[in-house]
Parts: C-alpha cells; sequence; structure tokens
C-alpha cells in the first residue's frame, strides 16, 4: 500500500472512532442530565440506577479540576434546593470526593439541621481544603449533644492542632460526652501541647473518666511516637505504665519497649 493510501485508510479510521465518540459523550451527558433530575426528588426506596450515571461522573472527573468544579456546583445547587434528606444525603457523599472551598458554607449551614449535620460533617471531614477544618472548627461554638460530639470527632480524624484550645476548654464541660469525645480529639491530634494537656486531665479525672483519660493519653503517645518523638512518647508510655487499668499497662509497657528499639 503506497504512503498516500495508508494515510487515507488511517484517517478514515480516526475519523470513524471519532465519529462513534461523539454519540458516547452525548449519551453520557444525557443521562448526567437526567441523574441530576432524579436527585432533585430522589428519596429512600427509590431505583438508584439513573443516579449511576453521577457515579460515573464524579469517578471521570478525578484530575480534572474544571470537570469537578462544574460537578460541584451543579451538588450545590441540590443542597440549596428542597429536595428529600435522602438526596441531600447522596449529594454531600458526592461533595465529600469533589467539594472544595466553594462548597463548604453550603455544606457548614447543614450542621445545624439535626437529621443532616452527620452526613454535612462526613463531606466536611474529608475535604482537604483549610476552609472545610475552619468550618468545623467554628462549628465547636454552634452545635450542642450529638451534632457536637460528632464535629469533635472530625476535628480528631483530621488531627487539627489549630483546635487544640477549643477541644481543651470542652474538658470542662458539664457533658461527659462532650468531655469523652474532646479527650479522644486531643489524643489522635497527638502534639507535645495536647500530651500536657491531657496528662493534667488525666490526673484530675473522675472515676467515670479514668479510662477514657488514660485512652486519650495512650493514643497521644502513640501518635508522638509515630511522629518520631520518641524521649516524649517514652515519658508518657512510662507514666501509663503503671496503670491499675490492664489494657493500657500493657499497652504502654508495649509502647516503652518500641521506643527503645526493643521487639
Amino acid at each position: 500500500m503506497s504512503l498516500n493510501r495508508k494515510a487515507t485508510a488511517v484517517g478514515l479510521v480516526f475519523a470513524i472512532l471519532l465519529g462513534l465518540a461523539l454519540p458516547v459523550t452525548a449519551a453520557d451527558d444525557a443521562a448526567l442530565d437526567k441523574a441530576f433530575e432524579v436527585l432533585k426528588t430522589y428519596d429512600w426506596g427509590n431505583d438508584r440506577s439513573p443516579l449511576e450515571a453521577l457515579d460515573r461522573a464524579i469517578a471521570a472527573s478525578h484530575g480534572d479540576a474544571a470537570a469537578q468544579k462544574a460537578l460541584e456546583a451543579r451538588l450545590v445547587a441540590v443542597l440549596k434546593s428542597d429536595a428529600p434528606n435522602a438526596a441531600k444525603d447522596v449529594t454531600c457523599r458526592q461533595l465529600s470526593l469533589v467539594g472544595s472551598a466553594g462548597s463548604v458554607e453550603t455544606l457548614a449551614d447543614l450542621l445545624g439541621d439535626e437529621k443532616l449535620a452527620h452526613i454535612a460533617r462526613y463531606a466536611l471531614e474529608r475535604m482537604q481544603c483549610p476552609e472545610a477544618l475552619a468550618a468545623l472548627r467554628e462549628a465547636l461554638s454552634k452545635t450542642s449533644g450529638r451534632v457536637k460530639v460528632g464535629v469533635i470527632n472530625s476535628l480528631g480524624v483530621r488531627r487539627d492542632a489549630e483546635a487544640t484550645a477549643a477541644l481543651t476548654a470542652l474538658l470542662d464541660a458539664s457533658d461527659e460526652a462532650i468531655v469523652s469525645a474532646a479527650a479522644g480529639a486531643l489524643g489522635k491530634i497527638g502534639s507535645s501541647d495536647t500530651a500536657k494537656t491531657l496528662k493534667a486531665f488525666q490526673a484530675d479525672a473522675p472515676d467515670s473518666l479514668a479510662l477514657v483519660a488514660a485512652d486519650a493519653c495512650l493514643a497521644n503517645a502513640e501518635q508522638l511516637l509515630a511522629d518520631g518523638k520518641k524521649l516524649e512518647a517514652m515519658m508518657m508510655y512510662r507514666g501509663l505504665s503503671k496503670s491499675e487499668i490492664k489494657h493500657i499497662k500493657v499497652a504502654a509497657t508495649r509502647g516503652l519497649l518500641a521506643a527503645a528499639g526493643k521487639k
């Protein structure tokens, strides 16, 4: 075959493939549009198959900032609408994957809604932008009860050092569930500052919070060790190794050996 014929053949194949690709793209766009229409009225128990186009679009947007921004805008619009809570639950889960600073305010507004606070927090906890963490910190003073406990837990999961002062203040709360959550979050943050705070908290903790305090101190020590702060970790482990709580004593002894480089 001559060079010209080869070039012509390749061109024809390319044109055919391009022609085949266009209808698929159009079909995907149509399916995504339908998914958003279905999402606006989606409720528990409804057929979820039309929403699969949204799942695929979210997955395909990985690494494509423009595509993620476009999807985020449409998802935020659903949250701002009067869509059912089930639809907003699905939306928050998707925003946990493509959300950015642009959706933080809308998600933060849901933290005041008892029925949606947990899923809005789920999204904010997984978003890596600093605005999401700031929103969770601000929510500490605006929430109460189980919602507040959830916010505290999220700050612990994210190891938000900037929340240390606010979490420390909550150790004096009258609600033991909040105190327990705050202690646990401080332990997960696991810094030198939280170590001092938790040791002081453990020294004065009532019997009802003795295990909570010990567990928080142990978590802090383990995080210090993981961060390479062996001396500080050993100091915490040494104190915990004298605990009357069996699993704390055993874990602290193992921690001491690990910090010393012994098996």
